[in-house]
């Protein structure tokens, strides 16, 4: 659910397909046993202000020459790479070693970084098998969809019987204490509304797709068994964060979104988003609600290990107020700038790599918005141990030694020399039970 200030400027996304396989095959088992447990099939118990004016004058054409582009299936292979486990990663080295991790998935809990490694998900309640991937009545969702999971109270972990490709009807709205597993198989949600998570708490997303999400809304949808309410038009973000706190979500693959591919406001916090793999978008993330809304100060979003790739322009990621902890990243494109920020946010880069664009105007990797430089530059933004390719730099500002750096120690970077095997594997993992992930 993205606010949009007054310096971005307005996008218009243009679809495409991915080719995806819905599935078709039943689960012939109606119990499947994992951890010592069953899982019951669907069921849940420069100058710079000449700079960044110079920018600003090119934002038009650059997003005429975006919006020109033809959307195609990413050319980046989102699988294992040769060497699995024991890369300096320090989540994939926590469970992706265990050649038995689908028979040990809830292991995948004890493994997340940063300021959401409490978020817990499902770990202490049962599995739950996706195995019917329609979305036919958002108010009654049918046993064994997806929608049907992720509403219940109790804590579940939810895994899919097969490759699914889920066109979900309205919003999914998600209750708190789930984590959305989609290892083993291909699980795409996308041309419809996503997902989003209001005012609810311990989610784990792992493993799945999501691209070429649209608005829904003016519609009943149920977020609980017992109620369900009038959803007003939604913006058609990827993942949506709306008052959410201690989330993680790792090894996704986002694309091609309405508005953004993940956004958090309205106090969302005590969130990472890890191993990640971002395209062929404009807005990518949006970190708080607006430059008024105060309440966001209190947002600690960690950004590690992530790829920022291909045909993306701006909000890698865009943060008010908060904190944002943001290293180990590969950003190998961007067409206006790849951090922003207003309203005073303190922004930690570490040990990413960053590698400019060709246009001489675009190798700042930050941007601030409608703040004149007399303010901004005693905003706490600081790069330590990054690496700049292509004429690459960032600006920063601030005391550089100020103490809001002390809550930066969630996470200590690996060398940005390392970034290339850290970040190898970022996005969805092609998973073989018996063998490393």
């Amino acid at each position: 659910m993205a606010i949009s200030s007054s310096s971005d400027v307005l996008f218009v996304v243009f679809f495409a397909s991915l080719v995806c396989a819905v599935c078709s095959r039943p689960f012939v088992l109606s119990h499947v046993s994992f951890d010592g447990e069953s899982a019951d099939q669907g069921t849940a118990s420069m100058d710079l202000s000449t700079k960044q004016a110079s920018n600003t004058a090119n934002e038009s054409s650059i997003l005429e020459q975006f919006q020109g582009r033809s959307f195609k299936s990413s050319t980046r292979k989102l699988s294992q790479s040769s060497s699995s486990c024991n890369t300096g990663n320090p989540i994939d080295d926590c469970w992706r070693c265990d050649p038995d991790w689908d028979k040990n998935r809830k292991r995948l809990a004890d493994c997340a970084i940063g300021f959401g490694r409490d978020a817990v998900g499902g770990k202490h309640g049962r599995f739950y098998l996706v195995s019917d991937s329609s979305d036919d009545d958002a108010v009654t969702p049918k046993p064994g969809t997806l929608r049907h999971a992720v509403i219940q109270t109790e804590p579940l972990w939810i895994i899919f019987s097969g490759d699914m490709t889920i066109v979900l009807k309205e919003e999914l709205l998600m209750n708190s204490y789930k984590t959305i597993d989609g290892r083993g198989h291909e699980i795409h949600i996308a041309h419809g509304p996503c997902i989003t998570m209001q005012y609810v708490s311990n989610i784990i997303i792992h493993g799945i797709y999501v691209h070429d999400c649209k608005p829904g809304g003016n519609a009943m949808v149920r977020d609980s068994p017992t109620h369900y309410g009038w959803r007003t038009i939604s913006d058609g973000d990827g993942i949506s964060l709306f008052g959410a706190r201690d989330v993680w979500v790792d090894h996704v693959s986002l694309a091609r979104c309405t508005d953004g591919l993940l956004d958090a406001i309205m106090g969302s916090t005590a969130i990472t988003v890890s191993n990640s793999f971002f395209t062929q978008h404009n807005k990518v993330m949006l970190l708080g609600h607006s430059d008024e809304y105060v309440q966001d100060k209190s947002m600690q979003v960690t950004i590690a290990f992530n790829h920022f790739g291909e045909e993306l322009v701006q909000r890698m990621p865009r943060c008010r107020h908060g904190f944002f902890e943001i290293v180990n990243n590969d950003y190998t494109h961007w067409e206006m700038y790849a951090i922003g920020g207003s309203a005073s946010p303190t922004i930690n880069s570490k040990s990413n790599r960053y590698t400019a664009p060709s246009d001489p105007n675009a190798k700042d990797v930050t941007m601030r918005m409608d703040t004149p430089e007399s303010k901004w530059q005693t905003w706490d933004w600081r790069s330590e141990g990054d690496l700049f390719v292509n004429g690459a730099f960032f600006v920063p500002s601030g005391a550089g030694a100020s103490s809001n750096y002390g809550k930066a120690a969630t996470l200590g970077p690996k060398s940005s020399s390392l970034v290339s095997v850290l970040t190898a594997n970022a996005g969805v993992l092609s998973c073989d039970g018996g063998l490393n992930c």
